[in-house]
């Protein structure tokens, strides 16, 4: 097998340059631990961006993998398959109790597969809704989001990212899909007022991240999901929340928006739906949102959205979401990781770290200086995690990681920030 320098430069040599990925190579996992084609363990505290909340390689993920792969994989929406149905009815009943209003016409689902992807069909719901049932004149649907956003990386998305410190997300890719005009994360008034300039009537949905991961772990003020639910309601707008990596138990509760037990008319969810084994996503929303009138066939669609693979996937990773408490597991351990990493701050450091913060196990520190030295040296000796924005360094491990885990990390970063 080549070694992890011959890897490396293979990829470099052949593929195009669009990440700058730790110089690790992983060529094995398990549970919270990966490994290197040399036989070296390494903590992942990353989970692919949260895809890996129920750990890698999950047993019983695997085996149901492994069991659909030799009965049938894909079958394209052109026909029926036997696992889409359950897999939709348990993502329903799972995600239902937490949407508005879902006694009034019942929950259905949209099955994709990237988080992107389920982003672009929300967004198409929400214009196709803001037409058909609010009425508004045609092509004068407007969506609002948020400054700092990251909902992934299709033309219409990066056409309302705010990163303008690099301009790596929409810089050569204009001209933009308009319709979308951006308000302060955290900000209710602004949300309300920028609703009254654009004119109520005018306005299809709000759409947001409970908690902003790639922004820098960005937790909202206090209050501030509650009121922009308020506001939505007064003026018919739908609210979208984006859970595809703050979503399924990775902040200590089932969906982020639990924090303040607020309930969006549309969920956005990706990443740990697919157990960290195979691409899925989902938009879940209200019949009045997504029915038959919204989305009719031939409007939307995707050869590979609710294969049987993918369903199979889903139905196990949500079982084992709920019956393991990844829920409660995150809460607590978030706290304990949280906890020791502040006292690793509060200590004399090389590097100062100004702040910890995060929810459950989606956690941030804020350096003063480069991120990246600080992320390639944890790497070397075990731990891996990723900067973000050059100084902030984002830990999100596996939510079925122990304390004895959690200890032996917080070792190494104190270890790499102290000496």
């Amino acid at each position: 097998m080549p070694s992890s320098k011959e890897l490396i430069e293979m990829d470099n040599l052949y593929g195009a340059h669009n990440y700058h990925p730790i110089p690790v190579v992983i060529s094995k996992a398990e549970g919270v631990w990966v490994y290197d084609p040399e036989g070296k363990k390494y903590l992942d505290c990353l989970s692919a961006y949260s895809s890996h909340n129920t750990g890698h390689r999950h047993p019983e993920i695997i085996k149901a993998l492994k069991e659909q792969a030799d009965l049938v994989t894909l079958t394209s929406r052109a026909f029926h398959n036997d696992k889409m149905g359950p897999f939709l009815k348990k993502l329903c009943e799972v995600v239902g109790p937490h949407v508005s209003d879902p006694k009034k016409s019942g929950i259905m689902a949209l099955p994709m597969n990237t988080g992107a992807e389920a982003v672009e069909t929300g967004l198409k719901v929400a214009r196709a809704w803001g037409y058909i049932k609010k009425k508004i004149p045609k092509d004068k649907a407007q969506i609002i989001v948020c400054r700092d956003n990251f909902h992934g990386r299709t033309i219409t998305i990066v056409g309302f990212s705010t990163d303008i410190s690099h301009g790596r997300y929409f810089g050569n890719f204009g001209p933009f899909t308009p319709g979308f005009t951006t308000v302060s994360y955290g900000n209710a008034e602004e949300l309300e007022n920028t609703i009254l300039e654009l004119g109520p009537e005018n306005v299809a949905g709000f759409l947001f991240e409970p908690l902003q991961g790639e922004a820098g772990v960005i937790v909202p003020v206090e209050g501030f999901m509650t009121k922009a639910r308020e506001i939505c309601t007064k003026y018919n707008v739908l609210m979208i929340a984006d859970e595809i990596q703050s979503g399924l138990c990775r902040t200590g509760k089932l969906f982020a928006v639990d924090h303040e037990d607020v309930k969006p008319d549309m969920f956005l969810l990706g990443k740990a739906l697919g157990g960290g084994v195979y691409p899925v996503s989902a938009v879940v929303a209200t019949t009045d949102v997504m029915g038959p009138e919204i989305i009719s066939p031939g409007v939307h669609g995707s050869t590979f959205g609710g294969n049987p693979l993918g369903s199979v996937v889903g139905i196990k990773s949500l079982e084992i979401l709920i019956e393991e408490k990844l829920a409660e597991k995150s809460e607590e351990m978030g706290k304990y990781f949280r906890k020791g990493l502040r006292k690793i701050a509060a200590m004399k450091t090389k590097v100062p770290i100004i702040d910890v913060r995060g929810k459950g196990l989606l956690i941030a520190i804020e350096i003063i200086g480069k991120a990246r030295p600080i992320t390639e040296g944890m790497m070397k000796k075990g731990l891996l995690a990723k900067e973000t924005h050059d100084t902030i360094i984002r830990f999100a491990p596996p939510l079925v990681i122990t304390k004895e885990e959690i200890d032996w990390a917080l070792k190494i970063i104190e270890e790499v920030f102290t000496k």
